[in-house]
């Protein structure tokens, strides 16, 4: 019978052998790259609404168009890469994406970008599950460990990063060219890590899907129904007043979910291949690391989409002001992430509480230094560092934990639940949180929207104290 299970690559693998540190930053700059774009676009939206003459809906999918095709195909790209080689499926997703980008950087009006961005999100979806996979099958021991580090900083870092990036990119505005930068940097560098690639990573070690590992169509079609029917009014609900068909979309979400996963389990007891094999939520700690990671990457993106409002709606700052105001949460992100490890073993089981702990704290500070309209005075850089701390303590230790004990077989299962939890995180934040100062603020000076950036603070700092909650020990009776 012919096996099943994608190989892993041995010593002898040149790649992994003499070049890992080189096959890691391919990976990971791809990964940055990628995570760049579903933020980078927040600090541009002003200049792109003016430019394409974007309604409000238009400038929304503009921006969420990206993240929700990623979140809805993410686990797809996952088990493509486990069907036709995790080389394959990232080289491929890395020039779907490249493409779109320059396509998205040439785009004539809001109609096309819409529809790029959507392609682009496409591309991110094949390309960044291989990522994972890549490094688990291609580390051991303290290398992997080290190396889930690496990317566990990278895919935090991102976020914060992409706001201070698109700030730079628009204000210089290069050429007269005003936001396409955002889209068009994206072309140079995906060619050199095609090329870069296409050298580097290791041969793909089977020769094409089997039946045991033949793709989930049904699985499939129902999470992604279930996944649009729950991103789309989240997105568009605010602006259109959450109309009835927005709940009637969200409730049909919930009965798809619960669909999915009848039909997933019956699936798995039949000896098919679901989509998510069972025993990978089965996998110590992989249930508490969703929940954290959700709630993580849920304060994060809100924190960063609300405060990015304020910044330029409120305050008035420029796109490069108002992204470099968020560069001391993406060192201090970064550098926890890539620290945390050398930190007392003793410690790091009490990290992720004790992160979600900082943040809530730093979130009420700043919205405490912003609450009376001004600009926080120097009190607010070593408060958005301390945000920037405890994001990172709350996600990176939890992400890094739930898959140094994964087996080579389960990775591309593994990342592509773990990466799809993020992206929803991420999206649920930016609807729920974004809602939340949407509805306070009417655009009508810096004190009304410091009041709204206070109660998202509020709510923010709430959520945060639920993760940490969530990761206190259960006494046993």
């Amino acid at each position: 019978m012919t096996s099943t299970t994608t190989r892993p690559a041995t010593s002898k693998d040149p790649a992994t052998d003499t070049r890992p540190g080189l096959l890691l930053g391919v990976v990971l700059a791809a990964q940055f790259m990628a995570l760049l774009d579903v933020f980078i676009v927040n600090v541009a939206a002003p200049t792109i609404r003016s430019e394409l003459s974007a309604s409000g809906g238009a400038l929304q999918l503009v921006i969420a168009g990206y993240t929700i095709t990623y979140a809805v195909l993410l686990i797809t790209g996952a088990r493509l890469g486990d069907l036709i080689g995790h080389r394959r499926a990232y080289l491929g997703g890395l020039a779907v994406f490249t493409a779109a980008s320059l396509a998205c950087g040439l785009a004539a009006d809001a109609g096309q970008l819409i529809a790029f961005r959507l392609v682009q999100g496409a591309g991110s979806a094949l390309m960044i599950p291989q990522v994972l996979s890549l490094i688990q099958r291609n580390f051991t021991g303290e290398r992997r460990v080290r190396a889930l580090s690496a990317y566990s900083a990278v895919l935090a870092t991102g976020a914060a990063a992409g706001q201070v990036v698109g700030g730079v990119l628009v204000s210089a505005d290069l050429f007269g060219t005003g936001w396409r930068p955002v889209f068009l940097v994206n072309v140079p560098i995906g060619i050199a890590l095609l090329a870069l690639g296409a050298r580097v990573l290791p041969r793909d070690a089977h020769a094409g899907p089997t039946r045991a590992r033949a793709l989930d169509l049904p699985g499939l079609l129902l999470l992604a129904a279930a996944v649009s029917l729950l991103t789309v009014p989240l997105v568009l609900g605010q602006e259109q007043d959450w109309p009835l068909w927005t709940w009637l979309s969200l409730g049909g979400s919930l009965v798809l979910a619960a669909v999915f996963g009848v039909y997933e389990s019956r699936l798995a007891r039949r000896g098919g291949a679901p989509l998510i094999a069972p025993r990978v939520l089965r996998i110590p700690g992989i249930g508490k690391a969703v929940l954290w990671i959700t709630v993580a990457m849920g304060v994060n993106a809100g924190f960063l989409f609300t405060f990015t409002l304020h910044l330029q709606g409120g305050l008035g700052h420029s796109a490069l002001r108002a992204g470099l105001t968020f560069a001391p949460a993406a060192a201090v992100f970064g550098t926890v992430g890539l620290t945390w490890r050398r930190w007392p073993a003793r410690l790091h089981r009490a990290l992720v509480p004790a992160g979600f702990v900082l943040a809530a704290a730093a979130l009420l500070a700043v919205g405490g230094l912003l609450r009376d309209g001004g600009t926080g005075g120097w009190g607010l850089y070593p408060a958005l560092g301390a945000v920037g701390a405890g994001i990172s303590l709350a996600f990176s230790p939890a992400l890094t934990g739930a898959l140094a004990t994964v087996r080579p077989e389960d990775a591309a299962d593994a990342s592509g639940l773990l990466a799809t939890v993020t992206q929803l995180g991420q999206l649920v934040g930016v609807a729920t949180f974004g809602t939340l100062f949407l509805s306070r603020y009417a655009g009508s000076g810096a004190q009304q929207s410091a009041d709204a950036l206070w109660a998202t603070a509020l709510a923010l700092a709430a959520a945060s104290a639920v993760g940490a909650v969530a990761g206190l020990p259960r006494r046993s009776r």
